[in-house]
């Protein structure tokens, strides 16, 4: 089934009234200490349960979204929901824009207007995009997985349908963590169909996957020493979460999927790169985030994908390289990617560190975000 069907975003009023009620009834743990060492620390949730009960306006939010063009289509008998805006521009770049977990097509909104109508917002002409913007299966308005089996492989070849449906013969893509993963997974499933493919918060392919022989440490410059012992330090004390979603994600889904506090705390420790940076993302922009994987019941289904990636043997394996030219984006707070490591499988034609900006670099820091998108297809 190929229908695209128009979709328009329409939360219950019923859901909004138990919403608030669970939140009025929110029971926080006693704790006895205000860090971020074991976790999101208290007075960070309680600000944020503050501005759910006080202050946050999801109808704005619901109308914002609405005034994007969106709509959902059936493949491989998965719904899939997706932003469409089409460019003014007549030679506008098809750009596919892939969100990873915790996130959501939410982080995006921002840019859609910069992207498709650049001279308004400062650009040229030919830095225009056209931006298709799904929300990956199991997450958001795509609605939970029916079924077993969709790891970052079946993901990419259900985006690569999505673009065909949609008349691209060709298309770029930019993503960040898991998008970061599924893009060049994209680009080695159907090269001829990608012109490039541009990444922030790479990790998979771009960090080294196992011990390091000692001979090789001793060729590290002072740049990828410092990153190895960040993505040491990362391993050891902020990996919980992939641990716990790889091996038992239904034994946390029955809590994520009847709290909605429980489900803010969870994921905002990634959003405040694990309480290091608990201002750098716009409090309502993660709200209005949390609320669609809470309004959708897709919190347990989106965990998944790390179950499904770590049961599947081809996950792991060594890719090989598929030619598509490749720009990656190390943003200052988010230092983990290790060129040499990316070359063994990507063409890297544009590598750009940055002083500023973390893991949600499209949130915290959009213009430079934009104008690594923009340099990179303009290279091209």
């Amino acid at each position: 089934m190929s229908t695209i069907t128009p979709f328009k975003i329409a939360v219950s009023d019923a859901a909004l009234d138990d919403l608030n009620a669970r939140l009025a009834q929110t029971v926080l743990p006693s704790v006895t200490t205000d860090g971020w060492e074991q976790g999101p620390a208290l007075s960070y949730v309680q600000t944020m349960l503050a501005r759910l009960r006080n202050g946050f306006d999801w109808r704005a939010q619901e109308a914002a979204i609405n005034r994007h063009p969106q709509f959902t289509t059936t493949v491989d008998g998965q719904n899939l929901h997706f932003i469409h805006v089409k460019s003014a521009e007549a030679n506008a770049t098809p750009l596919l824009l892939i969100h990873g977990w915790p996130g959501s097509f939410v982080e995006f909104l921002g840019v859609i207007g910069p992207l498709t109508d650049p001279v308004a917002h400062g650009g040229k002409a030919e830095n225009a995009f056209d931006v298709v913007i799904p929300s990956l299966p199991g997450f958001g308005f795509s609605g939970p997985t029916k079924e077993a089996g969709w790891n970052n492989g079946r993901i990419a070849r259900a985006l690569i349908e999505l673009m065909s449906r949609l008349d691209y013969a060709r298309f770029g893509i930019q993503g960040g963590d898991a998008g970061a993963i599924i893009g060049p997974e994209i680009g080695r499933i159907a090269p001829e169909k990608v012109t490039g493919i541009q990444l922030n918060a790479a990790t998979m392919g771009f960090i080294p996957m196992g011990p390091i022989e000692p001979e090789v440490i001793a060729t590290f410059n002072e740049r990828e020493l410092a990153r190895m012992r960040r993505l040491q330090r990362f391993m050891a004390e902020h990996f919980g979460f992939n641990a716990v979603q790889s091996s038992r994600p239904q034994s946390l889904a029955y809590a994520v999927s009847d709290s909605p506090i429980g489900l803010l705390a969870w994921i905002s420790d990634l959003f405040t790169s694990f309480g290091d940076r608990p201002e750098a993302v716009d409090a309502d922009a993660f709200l209005t985030n949390a609320l669609v994987y809470w309004f959708t019941g897709t919190a347990a289904s989106s965990m998944r994908l790390y179950y499904e990636n770590a049961h599947d043997p081809e996950a792991w394996s060594p890719k090989a390289n598929s030619g598509v030219p490749t720009g990656v984006a190390v943003f200052g707070y988010d230092e983990v990617p290790i060129r040499r490591f990316g070359e063994q499988s990507n063409t890297i034609l544009r590598w750009t560190e940055l002083d500023e900006g973390g893991h949600y670099a499209v949130l915290e820091v959009p213009g430079l975000w934009m104008g690594e998108v923009r340099e990179f297809f303009a290279g091209l």
